[in-house]
C-alpha cells in the first residue's frame, strides 16, 4: 500500500510539475527540435563512389622468371598513395573536373587539396595466411563529394591512376635493379681482367717454376744427372784412350824422348776414375769430391797449357803423323765432353734453382689464384643475376607481372551517403525530451515558492488558518494576455533566428556531416 501511495505522490508529484512548468517543456523541446532538424535539413547530400582494385599475381611463376621487385605490397601502395594524393596531382583533377567550386572561390588551393585528400579513403582487401598474417589481394578506393556523377568519374580516375602508377613503378624498379646490375657487372669483369692479366705475367715472368711443372722440373734435374753420370763414363774413357795411345807412343820411342806429361795424363785418368766413384756414392758438395775435382781441373789446365809435352818432342819424324791424329781426335772428343758436362751442370743448377723456388712460387700462385678464383665467381655471380634481372625487366614490360586490374569500376551514387536524416531527426527527439526534462526539473529545484499546503506546513509548524485564491482582474487580464503574445513573438523569432542560424551552419559544410556521420557511426 506504502508503494502504491509513493507511485501515486510521485505521478501527481509529476503533473503538478508539469502543469506549472509545461511552456517551459515546451518551447525549449520546439527549439530543439527545431535547430536538430533543420540542421538536419540543410545539411548538403554527401555522395560515395568505390571502385575494387583486384591485386594480379605473377602470371609467369617464379620458378622460372624471378622478380627484382623488393618491398611489400602494403608498402608499395602506400608509396603509389603518396604519389597519387601530392599536391600537384590533386590540384590537377580539381582542375579538371571544377571540384569545390566555393571552397577555391574563397580559400587558397591548398585548403581544396586538404579536403580532397580526407575524402579519399582506401581500404585494404586481405586473407588470412598459414602464418598468421594477412595478404592483400585487392583494395577498396572510395572518394565522397556532392555531386553524384562527379563523384563516380573521380573515383574512376584515381583506380585507373593506381594501376598506372604501379605499373610505372614496377618498371622503373625494375630498370633501375638492371642498370645498377650492370654498372656492378662492368666493374666486375674489369677486376677479372686485371686479375687475369696478373696470373698470366706471373706465368710468363715465372716459366719453368710454377708449381705445375715441379714433377717435370724434378725428372729433368735426374734426367741431366743421368746425363753427366754417362759424360762423366764417356770423358774417362777418353782419358783412357789418350793415356793408352802415350803409352804406345812412349814405348815405340817415336817421339824420340819420353815426355813428362806421360805421368801426369796418368794420373788424371786415374782421378777420373775416383771422381765417378765418389759420385756415385756422394754428392758434388762432399769434400773428396770437392779435393779431386780441383786436382783434376789443375791437370787439364797443366794438359792444356802443353798440349804436346805427353807426345812426341816435335821432332818431326814421319811415323809420329798417324798418331798425332789419333791424339788430336782424342783431344777433341776430350774437350767436347768437358764442355758438354759444363753445359749439363749449368742446366742441373737452372732446374735445380726452379725446384728450390717452386715452394714460394706455389704460394705467390695461390695467392694469385684466390684472387682470380674470387673476382671469377663475383663476375659470374653478378652475370646470372644481370640476366635475371633482364628478364624481370622484360616481364614487366609486357605486363607479365603483379599487375592491377579494376575489378568493380565506381557506379554514380542513387542515394547520398551522408547524412542520415533521419537518424538525426531521432537523436533531436530524443535530445529534445531530454533536454525539456531536465529543464523543468531545474527550474522546479531552483524556485523557492510554496505551491502547497503541504509545502507550507512542511517549511514551518505556525498553523494555516486560511488560503485566498488568486484575484484575477481585468487590467491583470490584459497583462497576461500582452505577456502570452510577447512570449508567442519572442518564440517565433527565436524559431526564426536558429532556423537561420542552421542554415548558415549546415549549408555547404561537409566536414559538419562527416563530423556528423562519424558521430552517429
Amino acid at each position: 500500500m506504502a508503494d502504491r501511495a509513493t507511485r501515486g505522490s510521485a505521478f501527481e508529484l509529476t503533473l503538478e510539475v508539469w502543469s506549472r512548468r509545461k511552456w517551459l517543456a515546451v518551447v525549449l523541446f520546439v527549439v530543439i527540435v527545431a535547430a536538430v532538424g533543420s540542421l538536419a535539413a540543410f545539411l548538403p547530400d554527401i555522395y560515395k563512389s568505390t571502385a575494387t582494385v583486384l591485386v594480379e599475381r605473377h602470371q609467369v611463376p617464379e620458378t622460372f622468371v624471378r622478380t627484382s621487385i623488393t618491398g611489400e605490397l602494403e608498402t608499395r601502395l602506400q608509396t603509389i598513395s603518396q604519389e597519387i594524393l601530392s599536391r600537384a596531382r590533386l590540384e590537377e583533377l580539381i582542375t579538371r573536373f571544377g571540384l569545390y567550386p566555393d571552397l577555391t572561390k574563397r580559400s587558397p588551393i591548398e585548403v581544396a587539396v586538404e579536403k580532397m585528400r580526407r575524402d579519399i579513403q582506401l581500404v585494404l582487401k586481405g586473407v588470412e595466411q598459414m602464418s598468421g598474417r594477412s595478404a592483400t589481394v585487392a583494395f577498396d578506393l572510395s572518394y565522397r563529394g556532392r555531386d553524384p556523377e562527379t563523384v563516380a568519374r573521380v573515383t574512376n580516375m584515381l583506380a585507373s591512376l593506381y594501376v598506372e602508377e604501379n605499373s610505372k613503378i614496377r618498371e622503373r624498379q625494375a630498370s633501375q635493379t638492371t642498370q645498377f646490375l650492370k654498372v656492378q657487372l662492368d666493374e666486375a669483369k674489369k677486376r677479372l681482367d686485371e686479375q687475369d692479366v696478373r696470373v698470366r705475367d706471373f706465368r710468363t715472368r715465372h716459366i719453368g717454376e710454377l708449381p705445375q711443372q715441379m714433377g717435370v722440373n724434378a725428372a729433368t734435374v735426374e734426367r741431366l744427372q743421368g746425363q753427366v753420370h754417362l759424360n762423366s763414363a764417356n770423358l774417362l774413357r777418353a782419358m783412357d784412350q789418350r793415356s793408352a795411345l802415350l803409352k804406345q807412343l812412349a814405348e815405340s820411342g817415336a817421339a824420340g824422348v819420353v815426355g813428362v806429361p806421360d805421368s801426369a795424363a796418368t794420373k788424371l785418368a786415374k782421378l777420373k776414375r775416383e771422381l765417378v766413384e765418389l759420385r756415385t756414392n756422394f754428392s758434388d758438395k762432399y769434400p773428396d769430391v770437392v779435393r779431386v775435382t780441383r786436382e783434376i781441373a789443375a791437370l787439364e789446365r797443366e794438359l792444356a797449357e802443353n798440349p804436346g809435352a805427353d807426345a812426341t818432342a816435335g821432332r818431326g819424324d814421319p811415323p809420329v803423323a798417324p798418331w798425332k791424329t789419333a791424339l788430336s781426335q782424342i783431344d777433341g772428343e776430350i774437350k767436347s765432353l768437358k764442355t758438354e758436362e759444363e753445359r749439363l751442370r749449368r742446366q742441373i743448377e737452372m732446374y735445380q734453382r726452379r725446384v728450390e723456388n717452386a715452394p714460394q712460387r706455389e704460394q705467390e700462385f695461390q695467392e694469385l689464384s684466390r684472387g682470380f678464383e674470387t673476382a671469377r665467381e663475383s663476375y659470374a655471380s653478378l652475370l646470372k643475376r644481370y640476366e635475371d634481372a633482364q628478364l624481370a625487366e622484360s616481364m614487366e614490360q609486357s605486363r607479365q607481372g603483379e599487375q592491377f586490374r579494376v575489378l568493380d569500376s565506381a557506379l554514380t551514387a542513387k542515394q547520398p551517403a551522408a547524412p542520415n536524416r533521419f537518424r538525426l531527426a531521432v537523436l533531436g527527439v530524443l535530445l529534445a525530451l531530454v533536454g525539456a526534462g531536465a529543464a523543468a526539473a531545474l527550474a522546479e529545484h531552483l524556485d523557492t515558492s510554496f505551491h502547497t499546503f503541504d509545502d507550507l506546513r512542511a517549511f514551518t509548524r505556525v498553523p494555516v488558518l486560511a488560503s485566498i485564491p488568486t484575484i484575477v482582474s481585468d487590467v491583470d487580464m490584459t497583462r497576461q494576455a500582452r505577456q502570452r503574445w510577447l512570449a508567442t513573438a519572442s518564440v517565433a523569432l527565436g524559431l526564426a533566428l536558429i532556423v537561420a542560424a542552421s542554415y548558415h551552419l549546415a549549408h555547404g559544410n561537409d566536414q559538419l556531416v562527416r563530423l556528423l556521420s562519424r558521430g552517429a557511426s
